[in-house]
């Protein structure tokens, strides 16, 4: 953890939970929110990079995550969209009173980072989301079914469902194994989960670590999921259908805050099929009419915040600079 010292590391009481917090820095806030398998590490670089350019970065730990305890995660449905807002708006209200903030997403975290402008735009100033795009709800068909009839029963989503099963898998492999596999993938083709090759075609392949990611970071990551296990992070999958009915009075509704998206060129969502053709012709911007911009990343896969750091802090500070 060589350089990172002057992090600061808070708890802070949101939501029925004690969020885990590292922030650093001076100036209008900059909320940075995480996916699947990552923590408030994996916004190392930018809390940096925003706190030397005059603003205060916060990055927590997700429910569920790290250092943040609280929720039960024996009950996946303790982490709906609803709570994961909820969280954020009670973190929101602890750091930033009554002020809205900045707001940057990844993965899962750009998920919850949509609804959060769609339930509580009065919170946020303007979006950044990186890797996943916002997709309006479809109300003939839920989620997991879609995937389970594009892709099959080996899909990743489709495999993480069944409370126990992946966990169960996981600890087979073991906890750093499982973090190397998915902190290198770089195919952008679907991600499948076959049972007894969990990871596919590369499970058995010697991951060779990229310049980008240490021996340090996988081993503090490795830390923090030997400490809580996988079932936190994999409860947001397990709710992606309670989510779709709990989101059903926002059926058509649109994203009305300043967003700009960033997505490198090999991410899997964005290789997804019609993906796209969504984010580039048009769809896209029905949904989030004040969309400024959408930047693609050439060769950069899913884990754009690690793997070419300095171009997502410029894409970051140059629309925060809008501001």
């Amino acid at each position: 953890m060589e350089g990172f010292e002057e992090i600061q590391h808070k708890f802070i009481d949101v939501n029925g939970i004690k969020m885990h917090v590292a922030e650093l820095g001076q100036g209008p806030t900059v909320l940075l929110v995480h996916g699947f398998p990552e923590l408030w590490y994996s916004w190392r670089h930018q809390i940096r990079f925003l706190a030397t350019h005059g603003y205060r970065a916060v990055a927590p730990d997700l429910r569920g995550y790290g250092d943040t305890t609280g929720a039960p995660l024996d009950d996946h449905t303790k982490f709906s969209i609803m709570h994961a807002v909820g969280d954020l708006v009670a973190l929101i209200d602890a750091i930033g009173g009554d002020k809205k903030v900045f707001v940057v997403g990844h993965d899962w975290g750009a998920i919850i980072a949509w609804r959060l402008c769609l339930f509580r735009p009065d919170k946020v100033k303007a979006l950044i989301n990186l890797s996943v795009q916002f997709t309006p709800r479809n109300p003939g068909q839920k989620p997991v079914q879609r995937f389970r009839a594009a892709y099959g029963e080996d899909h990743y989503i489709c495999r993480f469902q069944e409370t126990g099963e992946m966990e169960a898998v996981f600890a087979s492999l073991g906890t750093k194994k499982v973090l190397t596999k998915f902190l290198t993938y770089r195919d952008p083709r679907p991600f499948y989960f076959p049972k007894g090759k969990p990871f596919g075609d590369a499970h058995d392949t010697q991951v060779i670590l990229p310049g980008w990611l240490s021996e340090e970071d996988i081993d503090y990551y490795t830390q923090k999921f030997d400490q809580t296990g996988f079932s936190g992070g994999i409860n947001y999958y397990r709710c992606f259908d309670l989510n779709w009915e709990l989101e059903a009075p926002w059926t058509e509704a649109k994203i009305n805050v300043p967003v700009k998206f960033v997505v490198g060129e090999l991410d899997l969502v964005y290789s997804i099929p019609g993906n796209k053709e969504y984010i580039h012709n048009g769809g896209f911007h029905k949904y989030v009419p004040m969309l400024e911009e959408v930047v693609v990343i050439k060769d950069a896969a899913h884990f754009i915040t690690q793997e070419v750091p300095d171009k997502v802090n410029k894409h970051i500070y140059d629309f925060l600079q809008k501001f």
